[in-house]
């Protein structure tokens, strides 16, 4: 689904744990574009996932939680693997799924899978942005497809600059939730994770946010 307008006439508070919501393409011009037309807010190019064959580009949706617009990087040779997200699969852009933060991954991993959750094993991520400044981070495996990506994949930023601080301003978060047709599981597993995001039962599973930014506020899927 496209983002749409809606009426709000109290906004819900921002769910504190979202760190980033992930909005692949195909082609990442034509994400920045998109994301351009319906927020009013122009996209920070964040830069590449050197060996991952993707670069991004980042509109803040708070002080310390973003909006990632990911997609091909045609300066990268194609990687052995397919890229993330399923950017390979794509026919439009589309919300993916999203980033939840903690401060002690090795704690929640073993604590979800205790439950019957599991995230995958942890590792760490790099990139360099387009002023010099390196960007590192660790996190549970993003290939980890939980839920049609309604179950986030963990990062922690450590003592990195959190991407938010320099991504394009004027939008912000006030709501995330979710649709699935199996909806009662869904929300059980994210219960599990200590996460309050609400899930609706819907024929096909789909993340849904509320943001709003200088041309009003939209619902992005």
């Amino acid at each position: 689904a496209d983002a749409r307008p809606v009426d709000l006439e109290v906004f819900v508070e921002v769910i504190n744990d979202v760190d980033h919501l992930v909005y692949a393409s195909p082609d990442l011009r034509t994400g920045v574009e998109r994301i351009e037309t319906l927020l009013g807010v122009r996209a920070t190019p964040g830069g590449q996932h050197l060996g991952g064959g993707t670069r991004n580009a980042l509109v803040a949706l708070g002080p310390n939680r973003y909006l990632e617009i990911i997609g091909p990087d045609p300066d990268q040779p194609d990687p052995e693997n397919p890229r993330m997200f399923g950017i390979d699969d794509l026919a439009s852009p589309g919300l993916v799924t999203w980033a939840a933060r903690s401060s002690n991954l090795e704690e929640l991993v073993a604590g979800a899978l205790r439950q019957g959750v599991k995230l995958g094993e942890i590792s760490g991520g790099s990139r360099t942005m387009p002023e010099g400044v390196r960007l590192a981070w660790r996190f549970t495996n993003p290939r980890v497809v939980i839920a049609g990506g309604i179950v986030p994949f963990f990062i922690d930023w450590g003592q990195t600059l959190h991407p938010a601080h320099t991504a394009g301003q004027g939008a912000a978060l006030v709501d995330l939730r979710a649709e699935h047709p199996n909806a009662e599981e869904v929300q059980e597993i994210l219960r599990k994770l200590g996460l309050g995001i609400t899930v609706s039962r819907r024929p096909g599973a789909a993340l849904v946010a509320t943001i709003k930014g200088p041309r009003g506020i939209v619902e992005l899927s």
